[in-house]
């Protein structure tokens, strides 16, 4: 009887031992990323408008796309060509950035959602006078 139960045992922490064992790290497999894509451009910009509201822009000048972020909200816009400077739009809506003059809105009901205007005489560094 104590050799069964002694060969019981053994079979028990034989199963356990096997059945504990995880792959090593040669079984990991991992796949590599082509070295002919390039990494797209894109430019991240942060607006606020006078009423202290923020829309975050990215623009992706690879893909020509605009993706806006305002009020906990995204939208993905595709670059217009035929429209002045920097103008993205998609089925809703239009963002354009025409000489610093910044505007967010809605197409089917001509509600702006952003506006920023930026003044170039702000912008400028002030000239210091010479001696």
């Amino acid at each position: 009887m104590k050799k069964l139960l002694q060969s019981i045992l053994m079979g028990l922490m034989v199963i356990s031992a096997t059945a504990c064992k995880h792959p090593g790290k040669e079984a990991e497999i991992t796949a590599a990323v082509p070295a002919s894509e390039t990494p797209d451009e894109s430019v991240k910009n942060i607006f606020v408008d006078t009423y202290g509201e923020k829309m975050e822009v990215t623009i992706n000048e690879t893909k020509n796309t605009a993706t806006i972020h305002l009020n906990g909200k995204t939208y993905d816009l595709k670059k217009n060509k035929d429209l002045p400077e920097y103008t993205a739009t998609n089925t809703e809506y239009l963002y354009s950035n025409i000489r610093g003059n910044i505007t967010f809105l809605k197409k089917d009901v001509d509600m702006v959602l952003f506006h920023l205007k930026h003044d170039k005489k702000e912008q400028a560094p002030a000239k210091m006078a010479s001696y």
